[in-house]
């Protein structure tokens, strides 16, 4: 059985494929000499692994949780005999950090950053037969020059930071495509009218294609259109017959068929779908659709025990939105990763709101040069996830810290914040969330304060601003970002926390309840971020265990959180 063996892209679905999960010849190159030693030439390397689990992984059957400066791996594959004459494609989900793909033993491209997909035309490298994948990813997280997330830059997890992930850590796979084929697709969509409009971007060389579109709803048809590439996109407005929203918790989802031909040939067939919504803001509240919908969001890091970065199956990927909207919360921060565009489908058709991040820890921030290791990754993951609409804002940094006694460089994050407004100026965006903010859409903070009374004090003349030093706060609309983060563990000496551990469940539940009280009833406050939703290795604040089993009734935290909140009752 091919494990995560679901189509990975669900948002651009193409028939023909090939999922190259699975087992790999798998080496370690820790003084990092393979290429100058030809790996990419041989016929087979030192062990096997289970792509996509990444090395560490008890799932890959490899488990080394120690240092690996590089890896290689290998696969021979097949090319289906219906394909010839036709464009093979190469995709990679993510590869951490610095890849570099051979076909053959040639040289086919490579890519930087572990959280984005890339793809490589390796038409021109294959043979009749017996073709080979060669992949060498470098990683060193310990440089400071590459975003790592929450990946442990010493040798064992501590804290809030856990074991690390080296290589490929998503599907891999093959596609079959024409001269002209569809590269990406960028939905607008208009739920005054309703409309949409597709801005669908095409293979070079495409000029003249004509792109036909049809949208369905529960597979009725309503509505089409068709436009002609001019340069490398076409834009293709769709009047709607039928007007359903994309709201919390009902995630309904029209259905798009996406046909390009040229020369009256067809060359290329994809599926995808959108949401009918819109995301922004008021003076005070956080809006959908134009209405107020306060946020009550749970942090989420995306960590599985037996496959760190990857879920063991794409029902993890639902599971954890669905245990999540068992204990109450709408939505969450996908915390210093970027999750799987799995995830990211499961939270669309469940109607889940997703603040988009990027696992900047482990980046030196200090110096405005630094850009050029976090914009073009950053922008990649923009552009992957636009279309999904249960993406409702963007936050690229995340609590950027000192380092070596240098502040972060104002410039860099400003300069990032523009890019992203740019790129999307249809999401609010936080440009670095909880300490120490530059220019942004919404002021957010972190409040990890463990007594109810003194918590409450924080918000009793006004908005609580924990670091006047470096950020004021200009009248943005404002939530807390993080909060709670109460430890419990089965024994209360083990593992990390923040703050004292409650002597019983009841004062766990006690203190859960007035933490959470304190921001429902500010009317200035639009929403809140917990920490957390499960545990993570050693850091034991989550509701859930980290094998996902709820440590209390889920029941009382739907209650807690569900109620109406103040900046609600003014709808």
């Amino acid at each position: 059985m091919i494990p995560r063996e679901e189509y990975p892209r669900p948002q651009l679905v193409r028939d023909e494929w090939v999922n190259l999960n699975g087992e790999w010849d798998f080496e370690i190159d820790n003084v990092v000499v393979g290429t100058e030693k030809k790996f990419f030439l041989r016929e087979k390397l030192a062990d096997k692994i289970l792509v996509p689990f990444c090395p560490e992984s008890k799932l890959s059957g490899i488990g080394n949780t120690d240092f690996m400066n590089c890896v290689w791996y290998r696969r021979d594959f097949s090319i289906p005999e219906t394909w010839k004459g036709k464009r093979v494609l190469i995709h990679f989900g993510a590869v951490d950090y610095h890849a570099t793909v051979y076909i053959n033993g040639e040289y086919a491209g490579e890519h930087k950053g572990g959280y984005t997909p890339f793809s490589f035309d390796i038409t021109g490298l294959l043979r009749a037969e017996n073709n080979y994948v060669t992949v060498c990813a470098v990683d060193d997280i310990r440089s400071f020059n590459q975003p790592g997330g929450k990946q442990s830059a010493e040798l064992a997890s501590h804290g809030c930071f856990y074991t690390r992930t080296t290589g490929i850590w998503q599907t891999v796979w093959l596609e079959c495509v024409g001269e002209n084929y569809v590269k990406s697709v960028k939905v607008f969509p208009d739920i005054d009218t309703p409309a949409v409009t597709l801005e669908v971007k095409l293979s070079p060389r495409s000029n003249g294609s004509a792109v036909h579109v049809k949208a369905f709803f529960d597979g009725k048809p309503v509505g089409e259109g068709a436009g002609v590439v001019n340069a490398f996109s076409a834009f293709i407005h769709i009047p709607l017959s039928e007007k359903h929203l994309w709201e919390a918790g009902k995630g309904n989802l029209y259905d798009l068929e996406i046909t390009v031909a040229k020369d009256g040939e067809i060359k290329d067939k994809v599926k995808s779908y959108f949401g009918l919504r819109s995301v922004g803001l008021s003076e005070i509240a956080f809006l959908l659709n134009g209405k107020s919908v306060f946020g009550r969001w749970v942090l989420d890091q995306g960590y599985y025990p037996d496959g760190i970065y990857t879920a063991p199956s794409d029902e993890a990927l639902k599971n954890d939105i669905l245990y999540a909207m068992q204990l109450g919360f709408n939505g969450a921060r996908l915390h210093q990763k970027v999750f799987e565009p799995r995830y990211l489908y499961w939270a669309d058709k469940l109607g889940y709101l997703v603040w988009g991040e990027y696992p900047n820890w482990g980046l030196n921030v200090t110096e405005p040069g630094q850009i050029e290791h976090f914009l073009p990754e950053w922008m990649e993951a923009v552009e992957r996830d636009f279309s999904h609409p249960s993406v409702i804002g963007w936050c690229p940094f995340n609590e950027t810290w000192d380092f070596n006694g240098k502040p972060q460089s104002d410039s860099l994050i400003r300069m990032v914040y523009e890019v992203t407004k740019a790129l999307d100026p249809t999401r609010p965006v936080i440009d670095t969330s909880g300490n120490y903010h530059v220019v942004t859409d919404i002021f957010d903070i972190h409040d990890y304060c463990q007594n109810v009374k003194e918590f409450a004090s924080h918000y009793k003349d006004g908005l609580y601003n924990n670091f006047p030093h470096r950020q004021t706060h200009k009248g943005e609309p404002y939530f807390i970002s993080e909060y709670g983060g109460i430890k419990w563990a089965a024994n209360e000496s083990d593992g990390w926390g923040y703050g004292d551990s409650p002597k019983t469940e009841k004062e766990f539940i006690k203190r859960y309840k007035g933490l959470t009280d304190v921001l429902l009833n500010n009317e200035n406050i639009f929403g809140f971020c917990y920490t957390q939703l499960y545990d993570v290795e050693q850091e034991v604040n989550g509701l859930m265990t980290y094998d996902r089993k709820f440590k209390f009734d889920p029941e009382i935290f739907r209650k807690i959180n569900a109620r109406k909140a103040a900046i609600e009752k003014e709808n």
